[in-house]
């Protein structure tokens, strides 16, 4: 049978929000640090409910394009809303926890045997990795290529073909948790200090504190918001 004829799929009303939101600060001018107008407000002009709203700014700020503050409203991240297709989000958050579990397992154990064999130059490239992410951040950036050559490095200084071919196999997936991490607001500082534990351990040779060190980092990258979300709310 013909897949033309499949069924329609039903345009969420959070969606449609979030078009009129994109044209509304485009049409603007809006910047970042910029606030949305209120929620009810924002219902009461659109003529929906206040949960489709709210949902569609929920949106927002799972692709860290808006800031929600507590009791304060919510502000633009950076210019425009460049909002990602609600399908893909979708899809990310199905795989986000397998690709997460793996990497604890992985990356717990390369800390563990970067600190058992790391060389000197392993070490070099670990603080050039964490000088390059400092310097972005600092530079109002999220540290990205940092992180990544950060982690490279940890797994360089493994010394493991296998477990190395097991997070290029990966390699993709991670690149995607990395930046869902790293988007969270205050985070890519939040991370340096935790790769600068890791690394001090490493240095030390110390495996079990790396182990540990590595666990918490890859823990904390599982706190995003796009895993407390529910796409079907409305």
């Amino acid at each position: 049978m013909s897949d033309a004829l499949r069924p329609m799929g039903r345009t969420r009303l959070y969606e449609q929000v979030l078009d009129r939101l994109r044209a509304y600060v485009a049409e603007g001018g809006l910047g970042a640090g910029d606030r949305l107008p209120p929620e009810r407000e924002l219902a009461q002009r659109l003529g929906v409910s206040r949960a489709s709203v709210k949902q569609a700014i929920v949106v927002l700020e799972v692709q860290g394009l808006v800031e929600v503050r507590h009791g304060g409203g919510s502000y633009l991240v950076r210019d425009g809303l460049d909002v990602e297709p609600v399908e893909r989000l979708v899809e990310r958050r199905r795989r986000l926890p397998d690709v997460l579990e793996a990497r604890e397992a992985l990356e717990t154990k390369l800390a563990e045997l970067a600190a058992e064999r790391r060389t000197d130059e392993d070490l070099r490239a670990m603080r050039s990795a964490l000088v390059t992410m400092a310097d972005d951040i600092e530079h109002g950036g999220h540290g990205v290529d940092g992180d990544r050559l950060f982690h490279g490095a940890v797994t360089e200084a493994a010394h493991s073909v296998l477990l190395a071919e097991f997070m290029r196999s990966i390699a993709e997936q991670i690149t995607e948790s990395r930046n869902e991490s790293l988007r969270q607001p205050r985070r890519p500082a939040r991370s340096l200090v935790q790769h600068r534990a890791i690394l001090d351990a490493i240095e030390a040779r110390e495996g079990r504190r790396a182990a540990a060190a590595m666990r918490r980092h890859v823990r904390t990258v599982a706190k995003v918001r796009l895993l407390d979300w529910d796409p079907e709310a409305e």
